[in-house]
């Protein structure tokens, strides 16, 4: 009789810490230290606050396995330059809209990266 309950317990906050909104990792974010110069750091992290702020708001709705991460985003420069820059489809909608500064510093981000 325990048992099942704690599986009903288990399955039950499983569900709710789905139903819970996410943080927003720009605000929880800590750079690591790493290989990275200072400059081409704070290039990433300004880069990776962008794409938190003005393209995870959709992405958490539409697209959940693109959301990115600073883990993730070096592997998705291609895919962003391509749809921001090229296709000029992102970011979707009339409410979200990229300042000049933001697209430069998304390219200055993208430009060492791009194959």
């Amino acid at each position: 009789m325990t048992m099942l309950a704690k599986i009903i317990i288990g399955i039950i906050l499983s569900f709710l810490a789905e139903q819970h909104p996410k943080t927003d990792l720009a605000q929880s974010y800590v750079p690591a230290k790493s290989m990275y110069t200072v400059a081409e750091d704070s290039i990433q992290l300004r880069a990776y606050k962008i794409l938190s702020n003005k393209c995870n708001v959709c992405q958490e709705k539409h697209n959940r396995r693109r959301v990115f991460t600073d883990e993730n985003m070096n592997p998705w420069a291609n895919d962003i330059y391509k749809q921001v820059f090229i296709k000029k489809r992102m970011p979707k909608g009339k409410k979200i809209k990229l300042t000049n500064e933001e697209y430069q510093e998304l390219l200055k981000w993208i430009s060492p990266k791009k194959t």
